[in-house]
C-alpha cells in the first residue's frame, strides 16, 4: 500500500464546498468517485489539508490517499484528471511516506483574497474577486496587516460556528498588492480557523473605509468575541493559494 500526496487547483464556483455532503456537488465526492472509478468499484477516501467553503477557490489544496495499486505518479495525474470534471484538476501527485498526512503534517498554508475595484463589476470575473467600488486608504490596510501579524487568540475572527478550542494561531505574512484592477490580501499562517481569512479581509475593508482605526484590531484580538470584529467577506474573493509541509 502506497500514500500518495496530490496537489490539487478547482474552482469553486458549482460547488457545495470541499467535504462530502449528502446530496450535494462536492470536491471531496468528485476526487473519491475518480478513484473508485480507477480501483474498480472500491472506495478510496482522501483526506485534505483542510475544507473550503461553497465558492471558495483552490490553487494549492493537497490531499492524501493510499493505493494498492502499482501506478507511476505522472500516471496517476493523468488518469485521475481524464475522469475528473472541468472544474477540478490535478496538478501534482508523488509518492510519500506513510505518515504524511495532508493537514497534520502541514507547516503553513497561503490564501490570497481578490478585489476587483473598478467602478463597475466585470462579468467574466463575477465568480473570481469581489466587486468593491470604494475609495479604500491602502496604508491604513497595510498597517491594520501589520497588527494581524505575530502570535494571537484570533477568537474575534473564527465564525461563531467553530468547534475548535484552540483559537490561537500565528501569521508569518500579511501583505497588500495590487495586479491591474485588482487588490490583493495575501497572507500566510501555521492555520486558519473557520472564515477567519474572510472576516480578516472583512475588517481590513473597514480600515481601508475609515470605519475603524487599524489599532482598534488590538481591541478586537484581546476581547476574543466575534461580534467585535468585520463582516465575513464573500467566499468567491478566496483561494487557497500554497500548503507547504514540515
Amino acid at each position: 500500500m502506497q500514500r500518495w500526496k496530490a496537489t490539487v487547483s478547482y474552482d469553486g464556483t458549482q460547488f457545495a464546498g470541499y467535504q462530502v455532503q449528502p446530496g450535494a456537488r462536492t470536491v471531496q465526492r468528485e476526487i473519491e468517485r475518480s478513484l473508485a472509478k480507477m480501483h474498480k468499484g472500491t472506495s478510496v477516501r482522501i483526506s485534505a489539508s483542510g475544507r473550503t467553503d461553497a465558492g471558495v477557490h483552490a490553487i494549492g489544496q493537497v490531499v492524501h490517499f493510499d493505493s494498492p495499486l502499482a501506478i507511476v505518479a505522472e500516471r496517476w495525474q493523468r488518469a485521475l484528471n481524464a475522469l475528473l470534471p472541468a472544474d477540478i484538476r490535478i496538478m501534482d501527485v508523488e509518492a510519500v511516506a506513510s505518515d504524511f498526512h495532508a493537514r497534520y503534517s502541514v507547516e503553513e498554508k497561503e490564501y490570497h483574497y481578490r478585489l476587483m475595484t473598478g467602478s463597475e463589476p466585470d462579468v467574466f470575473r463575477r465568480n473570481y474577486a469581489t466587486h468593491f467600488p470604494h475609495p479604500l486608504n491602502h496604508a491604513a490596510i497595510q498597517e491594520a496587516m501589520a497588527i494581524f501579524t505575530g502570535t494571537h487568540d484570533f477568537t474575534s475572527f473564527s465564525s461563531a460556528r467553530s468547534e475548535v478550542e484552540d483559537k490561537v494561531r500565528t501569521i508569518s505574512m500579511f501583505k497588500l498588492e495590487t495586479a491591474g484592477d485588482e487588490l490583493i490580501f495575501k497572507v500566510r499562517g501555521n492555520g486558519f480557523l473557520y472564515n477567519m481569512v474572510r472576516i480578516m479581509a472583512g475588517t481590513l475593508l473597514d480600515a481601508g473605509q475609515g470605519r475603524i482605526q487599524p489599532d482598534d484590531i488590538r481591541s478586537m484580538l484581546a476581547e476574543k468575541d466575534r461580534s467585535t470584529a468585520g463582516k465575513t467577506a464573500p467566499p468567491h474573493g478566496l483561494y487557497l493559494y500554497r500548503v507547504t509541509y514540515k
